[in-house]
């Protein structure tokens, strides 16, 4: 996969230019775009899609100009596609900015985005009024401890600032890979087994999910990975287990909002089936949960008995008081967690330089 330019996540809403282009000015399309839009609207739209932006370097490559400037064509884009997706009513939106894997490439080049990034979120941050006035929130999903100590901050800054807007969302997934990302769960959850907030019995998939950085959007119903490579390249493998995927050939600074109505129309071709098996999978989560409980029931009731069987109502009694405990920790873990990731980035920002 390309290195996708950090940049490329946050100059839609970090710049002014492009801030309009995207969440703010409606109304753009042309006459045949909205017809179009409308006609999609018809039928089951996604609330959330995300992007594998990919083909910047090779953009460049083709259009024998420096790589930079091929990452900024990535820039000018996005905004532009966040601008198709809200006229078509989608509004949360998460791009694979910068993988992990990226800082496996040369220190100069590294060095390089991480200044760019930073450039970006300070830019961003001269858009606040914009920000709050169209409700746009910014969320950064990945490992900010991979990077520079003021990028961090930087980052910091954008996401409280926009921490409670709600109109609209722009997921930016900075320092990531989905295998760390279900480690880091994992080990969250080790946490609060740890810390005596939830019992190891407690340890579900559902548990897992609420985990996972992106523990606050639902999960995207469709993604679309651009340049004709079809590989997820370890970005929400979880969360996308029941999306539809679609790969499309074209590079990233040459999509289209034909591209974009294409990639919807594939959705909707496949909707019956993904919303079929998103259903199953709720239902089997659901009475996968139960059978933990009574497992978990029976096994109380064994040890605390007098070796007498109780009758059916007092066993249902049993469950269900069991559950709801069950669910009253689990609520309290969430909360515990989402404090400490609040906290990290309140922190983070309350040492954040002013410019």
């Amino acid at each position: 996969m390309n290195a996708l330019n950090p940049t490329v996540s946050t100059v839609c809403a970090g710049s002014g230019h492009s801030l309009k282009m995207s969440w703010i000015r409606e109304g753009e399309l042309n006459l045949i775009e909205k017809l179009t839009a409308n006609i999609l609207k018809a039928g089951p739209m996604p609330k959330h899609v995300a992007f594998i932006m990919d083909g910047n370097r090779r953009y460049a490559r083709k259009r024998q100009v420096e790589r930079q400037a091929g990452h900024t064509q990535g820039f000018d884009k996005l905004a532009e596609t966040l601008r198709w997706c809200l006229n078509l009513n989608i509004l949360e939106v998460t791009v694979y900015a910068f993988s992990i894997e990226n800082f496996k490439r040369s220190k100069d080049e590294v060095d390089g985005l991480m200044e760019l990034a930073k450039q970006k979120f300070i830019k961003l941050l001269e858009e606040q009024e914009n920000l709050e006035k169209h409700g746009v929130c910014i969320r950064v999903l990945g490992d900010l401890t991979l990077l520079p100590r003021d990028l961090q901050q930087h980052i910091a800054r954008a996401v409280v600032a926009t921490r409670s807007h709600n109109k609209c969302f722009l997921n930016v997934c900075f320092a990531y890979t989905s295998r760390h990302e279900i480690a880091n769960a994992v080990r969250e959850m080790a946490w609060g087994v740890e810390q005596g907030q939830i019992k190891s019995s407690d340890v579900s998939e559902a548990l897992l999910s609420q985990c996972l950085y992106s523990s606050n959007s639902p999960n995207p119903d469709l993604l679309i990975r651009t340049s004709g490579e079809v590989r997820l390249s370890d970005f929400l493998l979880w969360q996308t287990s029941h999306s539809c995927l679609v790969f499309q050939s074209v590079l990233w600074p040459e999509y289209t909002f034909w591209n974009l109505c294409e990639a919807i129309l594939q959705y909707q071709l496949n909707y019956r089936p993904l919303q079929k098996a998103r259903d199953q999978h709720r239902e089997d989560q659901t009475a996968q949960q139960l059978e933990a409980d009574r497992a978990c029931v029976v096994d109380l009731l064994q040890h605390s008995g007098n070796g007498k069987p109780l009758d059916a109502q007092r066993r249902q009694e049993a469950l269900h008081h069991y559950t709801a405990s069950r669910e009253q920790r689990v609520q309290d873990f969430i909360c515990a967690l989402q404090h400490k990731r609040d906290s990290f980035f309140t922190d983070l920002n309350s040492q954040a330089p002013l410019n």
